[in-house]
């Protein structure tokens, strides 16, 4: 769990015919089943066509079987087509090649990837921000995650209405569950009911659309008001996740459901390690078909930074976030004997007093099966409980969180990876970074009775912010090369939301509480669904791609931890969200269905394919101008294949005004990282004169000598002198 401690018009037909000898039906038999995700794309506008009698006759066919019970394990007939069924390795083979199948995959399991933060991005409290109310009302935000807690003050219906008529969702929480006018839907795919018992969920949902709750905190650290982005707005959660992780077949479920539900946009902080093949990624199906329809989906960048190239949700018609800092953060003190101050990381409400208690380093606690090596990393069975109990035992690495209370230690000092964020834990303690650390252990080896006292977590404000957190994933783009992933950042360090009581805080943490202090890109991931559907609140007819647009063209410059390529765009894409900036963009790249197919065309998917997928007749062209860098993308990239010689690459965009009927812009190009770049943009001048209007130009950038392992950037700006409309150029190649 990532939180760090996350069809073809007309019939479909099959026409494959089995002949099964007795003998290969034995070989079926003794074959292992698993789980396939057998994805058929768009359901077919044919008003005769039943999804559910298809599927079986699908099932039945291939397996020879008249009863398929125990076989289906979902049907997707709700807002695509499609079904996850027990499988053979041979009938996976058989169905993949039947007319109309996308593709078939294996079911995987995915992983889960406010009191300050609000305030921070500029979007204050109360009147001191403009809001359309009414609208807000009508917003409903769908919760993809591990459920939610209804009984949180977070989801209380106090003052709230009935649910818009437009909703078509239900309440299936499942037993002591229920729902009310702010959290007006629940559904669950994993056989437990919605209630969340890991917390995951609530923390997510409450961040994005939860109410303001005051005198807010954990154990008295970061108190304030908790709530979300849209208060306001109502809530349908959508429990596919569990303590063991997040089926695809459920993922998808949840989206076939939360589309047809009535949904205004969606926020699903999952995902693996590394990205897929779209039409193997459940993900990026899911979101595919939300897009069609109009839902813009929000999804986390991953927790797997900062390695290069771990970005996980890299589909254009997702918005992907990355997670950065806000200008407060927990620190945790060790005093030292001799009074020296080290300040390390950690959410530590244990408060110890002030005093002082022995320290013992690992190496010297070494029990006799262990290298003095292994028992300064304190790793299991490596430590000798006499020599510890009572003490503060210090690790030169996390894993000392597995064994300190096992061997009779009160508190815990380790050697911090990510010295950049805090989290809780089940005792007393503190991470310091690598210098520290050090200092410590000099302190240790050069004192005959060393001791030292951890203090309870303190907040500091007025920090440099935003950074891009260690672990958010990092880009270049695996699958579509030429689309900068993450898009965003948002506050993903350090958040403070509501929490199932239920649910665990840390590994053998027996406490409970309502709120808690999560990190993680799935922090980061419902602040930006948050402001995509607080602009949505202004603009209720913008599609997905503007609201998307609006993000990213207003986002502010920001910095990233570390050196390398872990420094640059494919940390942070465009910048940091600014909400308020973001709900009045000037002008939008805009994007439907019809754009994103030849983008797909782009990438060499078959027409035959893409006509089942979007249930459009469809023909791929061999016209350069569908070039995947051509789609009409808030950012340009570039993945060139030769590095050392002189290049010429190109881009082509259309801008949309949704500013003043009659402005002006002018183009002007700013240095980004490593900028030998040189972009000439043409024409540099756009005139509007009426809403809505468009208008499309072209970048031209020249160079040479790429850097083999960092990319070249620059920015494009359109200006009328009130908004200034921004966008990363990137040029990379060596990857």
């Amino acid at each position: 769990m990532a939180k760090l401690r996350a069809a073809p018009s007309g019939l479909l037909s099959c026409l494959l015919v089995l002949f099964l000898s007795s003998a290969s039906a034995i070989t079926e038999d003794s074959q292992e089943k698993q789980v396939y995700i057998v994805y058929m794309g768009s359901l077919p506008s044919r008003v005769d066509y039943t999804p559910m009698s298809h599927h079986m006759s699908i099932l039945q066919e291939i397996t020879g079987e008249s009863s398929i019970e125990g076989r289906l394990v979902r049907n997707y007939k709700r807002s695509f087509n499609g079904f996850a069924a027990r499988l053979t390795e041979s009938e996976r083979e058989r169905v993949a090649e039947m007319d109309g199948v996308v593709s078939v995959f294996p079911n995987k399991k995915l992983q889960l990837q406010t009191t300050s933060s609000w305030d921070f991005m500029g979007l204050k409290e109360g009147k001191k921000t403009n809001r359309n109310p009414t609208v807000e009302s009508d917003t409903i935000i769908g919760v993809i995650d591990s459920g939610i807690t209804p009984e949180s003050q977070s989801f209380s219906d106090k003052g709230f209405g009935p649910p818009p008529e437009k909703w078509k969702g239900v309440c299936s929480g499942g037993e002591n569950f229920t729902c009310n006018n702010k959290l007006i839907g629940a559904r669950d795919y994993t056989n437990s009911g919605t209630r969340d018992t890991e917390g995951h969920g609530t923390h997510t949902a409450s961040t994005a659309a939860g109410n303001a709750v005051a005198d807010t905190s954990f154990f008295g650290i970061g108190n304030g008001t908790v709530r979300g982005g849209v208060p306001a707005s109502r809530i349908a959660a959508y429990k596919a996740c569990n303590a063991t992780g997040c089926g695809m077949e459920a993922l998808l479920s949840a989206f076939d459901d939360a589309i047809a539900d009535g949904v205004d946009l969606i926020t699903i902080s999952i995902g693996g390690e590394s990205a897929h093949s779209f039409e193997t990624d459940s993900i990026a199906i899911g979101t595919f078909h939300a897009m069609a329809n109009g839902i813009l989906t929000v999804s986390s960048a991953g927790n797997s930074g900062p390695e290069d190239s771990t970005v996980c949700a890299v589909a254009p018609w997702i918005l992907t976030v990355a997670a950065t800092t806000t200008n407060r953060g927990f620190v945790t003190k060790v005093v030292l004997g001799n009074g020296k101050t080290l300040v390390g990381k950690s959410v530590n409400a244990f408060d110890m007093k002030g005093q002082k208690y022995p320290i013992v380093y690992g190496k010297s606690a070494a029990s006799s099966v262990c290298e003095a090596e292994n028992a300064a990393l304190c790793e299991p069975e490596c430590l000798e409980a006499s020599l510890v109990k009572g003490k503060i035992l210090v690790c030169a690495s996390t894993k000392g969180l597995k064994v300190a209370e096992s061997v009779g230690a009160i508190a815990l000092i380790f050697k911090s990876l990510k010295p950049d964020v805090a989290f809780i834990h089940p005792l007393p303690a503190s991470g310091l970074p690598e210098k520290d650390f050090d200092s410590l252990v000099s302190y240790i080896e050069s004192t005959e009775s060393p001791s030292a006292a951890i203090l309870k977590t303190e907040e500091i404000f007025n920090r440099t912010s935003p950074l891009v957190g260690s672990f958010s994933s990092r880009g270049p783009n695996t699958i579509a090369v030429d689309i900068l992933k993450p898009d965003i950042t948002a506050p993903g360090v350090e958040i403070l939301a509501a929490f199932s009581p239920d649910g665990e805080l840390s590994q053998g943490d027996t406490r409970h509480v309502k709120y808690s202090v999560l990190s993680g890109t799935s922090m980061s991931c419902p602040h930006v669904a948050g402001v995509a559907a607080y602009v949505k609140t202004f603009y209720p007819k913008w599609s997905p791609s503007m609201i998307q647009s609006a993000i990213m063209t207003t986002a502010w410059p920001v910095n990233a931890t570390g050196t390398g390529i872990a420094s640059t765009e494919f940390a942070f894409g465009a910048g940091h969200v600014d909400p308020i900036a973001a709900s009045n963009p000037g002008l939008v790249y805009e994007l439907d269905k019809t754009d994103h197919i030849a983008f797909l065309c782009g990438m060499n998917y078959t027409s035959k394919i893409l006509r089942i997928i979007s249930d459009e007749t469809v023909t791929c062209s061999e016209d350069k101008e569908i070039s995947p860098r051509n789609l009409n993308y808030p950012s340009m990239t570039a993945r060139l294949s030769v590095p050392h010689s002189n290049f010429t690459v190109t881009f082509n965009r259309t801008l949309t005004n949704v500013g003043p009927s009659s402005s002006t812009y002018k183009s002007k190009v700013v240095a980004g990282h490593r900028s030998n770049l040189n972009v000439n943009v043409t024409p540099s001048v756009l005139s509007f004169k009426e809403v809505n209007e468009k208008q499309s130009f072209r970048v031209t950038v020249t160079g040479s000598d790429l850097d083999s392992k960092l990319p070249s950037s620059a920015y494009l700006i359109w200006s009328d002198g009130t908004h200034n409309v921004r966008s990363p150029i990137v040029v990379y190649t060596g990857y």
